[in-house]
């Protein structure tokens, strides 16, 4: 068997509306319907949502960091590599982009959740320098196959990483 890498150049710009027929394998029609709305806050500036992209220009990773709900700090959420290409480094660039935004902000504090029942991505955000302070309750709507919505409850480990 042969074996061969192939690197590709990545760039992380801003999400925008006309990228999100390419972003079906991120979520539901219903979690691309809150992506849209994220993209409205981004246009007062209340969020930044990145696109991570090769040459292409397709997105193959994003995520958003909210600025309000944590004073001093970014807040990341929906983050989503594309899953033929995670534990490629896509996720460290797009948390390292996302990092380098908060920053530009003036503020020195990255803070996210994740699942408790996610350990892969525990142990990125780990590896990356992130500190768990905390565990909350968290929930939201997830829409189920068939189209219905229902609400998802989990409990969630908080890190937070000065930057």
């Amino acid at each position: 068997m042969t074996t061969a890498e192939l690197v590709l150049p990545l760039r992380a710009r801003d999400l925008r509306p006309a990228d999100l027929p390419s972003c079906t394998w991120s979520g539901s029609p219903h979690h691309l319907q809150s992506v849209t709305r994220q993209l409205q806050r981004a246009r007062i500036g209340e969020v930044d949502y990145l696109a991570i992209c090769p040459p292409s220009d397709i997105p193959v990773a994003k995520g958003g960091i909210d600025y309000k709900p944590h004073e001093g700090a970014g807040y990341l959420w929906q983050l989503a590599v594309h899953p033929a290409l995670q534990s490629c480094g896509i996720g460290t660039f797009l948390i390292e982009a996302a990092e380098l935004r908060i920053k530009s902000r003036g503020l020195r504090r990255a803070e996210l959740a994740v699942e408790e029942t996610n350990p892969r991505a525990l142990a990125l955000y780990e590896r990356l320098g992130y500190i768990a302070y905390d565990r909350a309750l968290d929930s939201w709507t997830e829409q189920s196959p068939d189209g219905s919505t229902h609400l998802h409850e989990t409990m969630c480990v908080q890190l937070r990483k000065a930057l």
